[in-house]
């Protein structure tokens, strides 16, 4: 006969614990139960906001230094609209761009280095950035937006500060990015953000045509790089097939070579 289990009848030890393991599990549950927030920007991450266990990670607070709360960086600055251009030795005018938005004390070098690097779109199309404000806008919401996502700030005043702070560093020039942020932040979905790279190769046709496709791409994108070729072997010395090796320097010229044309 089957045994019926009344609200006042004691529970058995297994019936307790498997009451005990549910309880847990529905806890842990709620604690990784993270409200939905729209994002800042249009790229997110895929942080849930947990360490790894289910427990929830505190965020960081942060503090203002430069920036006033309810008050944008922008709006206490003065702007002024100028012709960003650039010559070549011989005068020739090699790059140009009328009516761009910038800071009244940034220099005229900084405008002409920054409007023909950095601002994303063909020049004379409506895709093309006019302001600097569009590009620090472009950058600062971006990385805003994935903080917002991995939850990386304890309250929302918190990443709004560390959003307004950041804009501030950038447009009064205390910090800057490295190009390849300005280039690819807020354009690719997963951009390449550093800089500088050391790249290694191993002395096999398939290595040596692998590492020029490597450096073809951190280039694209606005890197510099750096090759170890000291395993690729001389042009003294036999190859197993027969003949002799080309050596790393004939190798070389193919990378300068692609170097040059990727731009």
């Amino acid at each position: 006969m089957a045994r019926t289990i009344s609200e006042s009848a004691p529970m058995t030890e297994l019936e307790e614990a498997s009451a005990k393991s549910k309880k847990a599990a529905s806890s842990a549950a709620a604690a990784r139960a993270i409200p939905h927030r729209t994002l800042a920007g249009p790229y997110g991450a895929s942080f849930d906001g947990t360490d790894g266990k289910g427990h929830p990670v505190k965020g960081l607070t942060f503090e203002r230094r430069w920036t006033t709360p309810g008050r944008h960086p922008y709006d206490e600055i003065q702007w002024e609209t100028r012709t960003a251009s650039i010559g070549n030795e011989s005068g020739k005018l090699v790059f140009e761009q009328k009516d761009v938005e910038v800071p009244s004390f940034w220099s005229q070098l900084a405008t002409n280095v920054v409007v023909s690097k950095y601002f994303r779109g063909h020049v004379g199309t409506p895709e093309r950035e006019t302001s600097v404000r569009q590009l620090i806008d472009r950058v600062v919401t971006t990385i805003a937006a994935w903080a917002e996502t991995q939850h990386y700030f304890a309250t929302d005043a918190d990443l709004e500060a560390f959003q307004a702070e950041l804009t501030h560093l950038l447009v009064h020039q205390k910090m800057a990015f490295n190009s390849p942020v300005w280039f690819n932040v807020g354009i690719e979905q997963k951009p390449q953000c550093s800089a500088c790279f050391i790249n290694s190769v191993q002395d096999t046709m398939s290595s040596i045509m692998d590492l020029a496709k490597t450096e073809a791409m951190l280039f694209k994108f606005g890197s510099g790089a750096g090759s170890n070729l000291s395993t690729i072997r001389s042009s003294k010395e036999k190859m197993t097939g027969g003949g002799t090796a080309s050596g790393p320097v004939s190798f070389m010229k193919g990378y300068d070579a692609f170097a040059g044309v990727v731009k």
